[in-house]
């Protein structure tokens, strides 16, 4: 080998080695240029060239994850954001980025193990960690229930290929107007293309079902709707005459604010423009839109209001707003319509609604009650579909609609048909590319909550029964006529909250150191409100100690058990069934009026007539013993002779149990 030629040949390899890295040097600075307008589809096509001739830093990899995760690719999302938390200098948050892209991706074993991970590094996040480790196993019940809530199918016929469908509305009877990003006009021209996305900004669409239940092709709305940037989420007046839906502006002003049209995201970020969501109205004058007015608290220099929500009357619009004030990243408001037609100031549904993160597309079915999506609330993952009861700001329930409803990924923008039985939702269940589809269902069991409160029997001075809260008690639940049991734990307040169907049939079992067990059987009709409550009341284990059973009443020199006491009866005979070793007396007791041996007879005849009735029920009679005491056990002063009110009596004749 000729060695003088040897620099040669090194500089040659290391022009050829260079050009690689310039080239890659070169696509990240354009793809950090993207990154930095939020155009996160522009960026990921250069990132993507990049990465092929250099292996990415640390910022560049966690660009890329962020890239994906705010387009909502959550297979490639979590395949980097793996790799971002196995590196050194990492932020922490890609931990919670990591976990969230496992559980939209339904790992939610997995999952867990990435939050506990996230609390370890950042303790400030504990609390919320344990609540999403909480949403995990929560969701695994929902998939693994046996029966489902409802069935759900993907629209062929309304969705277009390769594009987001979301947030179908009623327009009419057989017709919805819903937002897309297919990006063609009435004229047949296309929409320019949003950087976030790749697509074509988003437009509002309309299409009607004929009597065989089929959609026809989606007409784009007029242009008077339809202008050259996004449009979305809209919500119609019953009559179809008055259109409400969201616009989003470019607002030139270097400060922090959010750049998604259809949601909102983290404002710590800076940039010259911003883009902020607005309201607006639009009137129909035969085939044409016209009239478009700005909603009265529009304020695109400080905040976003949008995806607005009328009531079936009119009377209440439901909207979304990230405004000054509220409980979280986004909250749900109402406003009233006016007198005069206009719109009063907008009030915040609430804490029970509202949380620290994301609640959006507020719907109001034919009964007034209210949908909506929440990150922020106990769910299966991204977006689920909440309902609750009550109206305002003052509501009493909100549930999660349970699976099929929601998925692990994004699910929102509910609309019930007139059976209130079926409708449509959007979701990315089934996208690989972030894009949103309009999905069909229908209803085969409701959701409900099941409220259970454990509570001590304890007198008072006045000998009158009182119930406190007890804690801690074990809970053993299982369906009616179902071999699967699960265990649960009332809280300090002595509540537990379960899921449960319209229609099913459930029975409990509670039990606690020191106390008698307590079976329950709930009953959940069909017409039930979203929630149902249910009380244990619980007596201690203490032998020769008096219980008062409430409510035994007779008629007028009579022993027979009347339907009243009956269902009293009812009760004690559950406790017996529910605590088999134990043997009680049930004893009688009158008020001194009559005679001694009157009162001893009645009681003796009370008390047997009660033991009766209990076997009648399945206990058996040895465990039983009838004891009348007449008026020899009077609780107050109202002795023979002593004029007493009405209620002080009352007191006096009682019936009792005691364990022997």
């Amino acid at each position: 080998m000729n060695f003088r030629h040897i620099p040669l040949y090194l500089t040659a390899a290391l022009l050829l080695g260079a050009a690689p890295v310039a080239e890659a040097q070169q696509e990240l600075r354009k793809a950090d240029k993207h990154y930095e307008k939020f155009e996160f589809a522009l960026a990921l096509e250069q990132y993507k060239k990049a990465a092929e001739k250099r292996k990415p830093d640390v910022k560049t990899a966690e660009r890329i994850a962020d890239s994906y995760r705010l387009t909502r690719q959550t297979v490639e999302a979590e395949r980097w954001y793996a790799q971002v938390v196995a590196m050194p200098g990492r932020d922490p948050q890609n931990i919670y980025h990591y976990a969230e892209a496992l559980r939209s991706n339904g790992k939610y074993d997995e999952a867990k193990q990435q939050y506990m991970l996230w609390a370890e590094e950042v303790p400030a996040a504990e609390e919320r960690a344990q609540h999403l480790m909480a949403s995990c196993d929560k969701a695994m019940n929902w998939i693994n229930q046996k029966m489902p809530l409802a069935e759900v199918q993907r629209l062929s016929g309304l969705n277009a290929q390769g594009f987001s469908d979301f947030s179908p509305m009623n327009y009419g009877k057989d017709a919805i107007i819903f937002t897309s990003d297919r990006g063609v006009d009435q004229e047949g021209k296309t929409a320019g293309t949003y950087g976030w996305t790749g697509r074509p900004y988003l437009q509002l669409f309309m299409a009607s079902r004929d009597g065989g239940g089929n959609w026809g092709k989606p007409a784009a709305l007029h242009e008077m709707i339809n202008d050259q940037y996004h449009n979305a989420t809209a919500s119609a007046t019953e009559d179809g005459q008055t259109l409400y839906f969201t616009r989003t502006q470019l607002v030139q002003q270097r400060k922090s604010g959010n750049a998604d049209p259809t949601s909102w995201v983290d404002k710590s970020q800076v940039q010259e423009y911003i883009n902020r969501l607005e309201i607006y109205s639009s009137q129909r004058r035969g085939t044409t839109w016209t009239e478009i007015k700005p909603f009265a608290f529009n304020n695109v220099t400080e905040y976003s209001v949008g995806h607005p929500a009328l009531s079936p009357d009119g009377k209440i619009m439901y909207f979304v707003s990230d405004m000054p004030g509220g409980v979280g990243e986004t909250d749900i408001y109402y406003t009233l319509r006016q007198p005069d037609g206009s719109w009063g100031e907008p009030v915040n549904a609430g804490i029970l609604i509202n949380t620290p993160g994301r609640e959006s597309f507020p719907y109001v079915d034919q009964n007034g009650k209210l949908y909506f999506s929440s990150d922020g609330h106990m769910g299966m993952g991204g977006l689920d579909i909440f309902a609750a009861e009550g109206k305002h700001a003052a509501w009493t329930a909100v549930n999660n609609m349970g699976h099929p409803i929601n998925s692990s990924k994004n699910d929102y923008g509910i609309m019930f048909n007139e059976d209130e039985e079926t409708g449509l939702l959007s979701s990315n269940r089934e996208s690989s590319n972030g894009t949103d589809d309009i999905y069909s269902f229908k209803v085969l069991q409701k959701p409900v909550v099941i409220a259970v409160t454990t509570l001590e029997r304890k007198q008072n001075e006045q000998k009158k029964n009182v119930q406190l809260p007890l804690p801690q008690v074990q809970l053993l639940i299982a369906q009616q006529n179902m071999n699967d049991s699960s265990t649960a734990l009332t809280n300090t307040k002595g509540q537990y909250f379960m899921d449960g169907r319209k229609g099913n049939s459930y029975v409990m079992q509670g039990s606690k150191q020191g106390y008698l067990n307590q079976n329950v059987k709930v009953e959940v009709p069909k017409t039930a409100a979203d929630t149902v409550q249910v009380a244990m009341v619980f007596d201690r284990d203490e032998k020769n100690v008096a219980i008062v059973l409430e409510n035994i009443y007779y008629d007028l020199d009579k022993w027979d058990i009347r339907p009243d006491a009956a269902k009293e009866l009812d009760k004690l005979a559950e406790v017996l069934e529910a605590n088999p070793t134990i043997r009680i007396e049930l004893s009688s007791h009158t008020d001194s009026r009559e005679s001694l041996k009157y009162n001893q007879v009645l009681s003796e005849r009370r008390a047997q007539a009660a033991v009766d009735y209990l076997i009648t029920k399945g206990i058996a009679k040895d465990r039983l013993t009838a004891k009348g005491y007449g008026k020899t056990r009077l609780v107050n002063n109202c002795t023979d002779g002593v004029s007493c009110p009405e209620e002080m009596h009352q007191q006096n004749r009682r019936t009792e149990f005691r364990i022997k």
